[in-house]
């Protein structure tokens, strides 16, 4: 027969009413039941418990996906550093954990809150601070392309400039040398007319 989910406030998530109906339950006992403090919960027999109990509650039959949950409302594993005590001679346990799901104490389970992810859980003062270093960052690397566009357009134009320069120096020297050959054969010229005139100059 299905179980019933307890009589929690409204404020209550379905999944912590039906698990504490589930630990509540002494039928269940025998696969899940409260520690003898109250204080947490044990699961024997998880393939057993996975199988028989889940659907009962949960419609489904995956382990995996109940502990999951258990860890979204911060549910806890609780682990015990002395290993072959008296609770687990044959059965795997599994035991649980959290502050405001404790025997007796049904009105805690309001306190029991499902968590978020960072960024939902993010503030929104240290969103603001994130977006405005974004934009400056921005900002920083738009004047940079500037800058960085300024100096490509000057570089452009040294190189042009130099170019101008080079054509100019190449133009001077084939001048020079043109005007070297003219000053070259004039000289030619005076000393063959002197040598072919001994008294052309007194």
């Amino acid at each position: 027969m299905e179980a019933q989910a307890a009589s929690t406030g409204s404020n209550v998530p379905a999944f912590l009413a039906k698990l504490w109906s589930l630990v509540e339950d002494p039928e269940t006992d025998p696969l899940i039941c409260w520690s003898p403090e109250g204080s947490s919960f044990h699961v024997f027999d998880q393939g057993c418990f996975a199988k028989e109990v889940l659907p009962k509650y949960f419609k489904h039959n995956n382990m995996a996906s109940f502990v999951r949950q258990l860890n979204m409302y911060g549910f806890r594993k609780v682990v015990h550093i002395e290993q072959g005590g008296l609770m687990k001679p044959e059965k795997d346990d599994t035991e649980f954990q959290h502050p405001y799901f404790i025997r007796g104490h049904e009105t805690l389970l309001e306190n029991i809150k499902r968590k978020v992810n960072n960024l939902s859980g993010t503030k929104p003062v240290e969103v603001k601070v994130h977006q405005d270093n974004v934009s400056k960052l921005l900002t920083d690397v738009h004047v940079m392309k500037g800058k960085q566009e300024t100096i490509d357009c000057r570089l452009l134009a040294m190189k042009h400039e130099n170019e101008a320069l080079w054509r100019e120096v190449a133009s001077l020297r084939q001048k020079h040398n043109q005007q070297q050959k003219v000053v070259n054969k004039l000289i030619q010229f005076l000393i063959s007319l002197v040598q072919s005139k001994p008294g052309f100059w007194g």
